[in-house]
């Protein structure tokens, strides 16, 4: 069975930082592409980052470029969204995602961290 879990979520003021991490189990991180979503209250999941499975090639989300980092480790099959300079725009659920893409092509979901951003 696989299981995604995120952690590292919690209440910060306008302009502090966060770290989010996910674990994984019952997939190799080596296999996937991984990304990081949020979904705002009311709003649709949208993609904030995501980096190839060999670790080569990130992509960000505009809202995020130059404040967000993602980076992974397929050794210890974890996965980590830094996030500075973070301001209430940035209040959502963050959920770590993982995309085979090579085997069977699954995609996995983490149940999600709440970050909340106070002005």
């Amino acid at each position: 069975q696989v299981q995604l879990a995120e952690s590292g979520g919690g209440l910060v003021q306008s302009g502090g930082s966060l770290r989010l991490s996910c674990a994984a189990s019952g997939v190799s991180f080596s296999d996937c592409v991984l990304s990081w979503f949020r979904q705002a209250p009311g709003k649709e999941r949208e993609l904030d980052a995501s980096i190839g499975y060999l670790g080569i090639g990130t992509n960000y989300a505009d809202a995020v470029k130059g404040r967000f980092t993602i980076a992974r480790d397929n050794a210890k099959n974890t996965l980590s969204l830094q996030m500075n300079s973070l301001n209430p725009e940035d209040t959502a659920v963050y959920y770590c995602n993982a995309a085979r893409v090579r085997g069977p092509r699954d995609e996995y979901w983490g149940q999600g961290t709440q970050v909340t951003v106070s002005s």
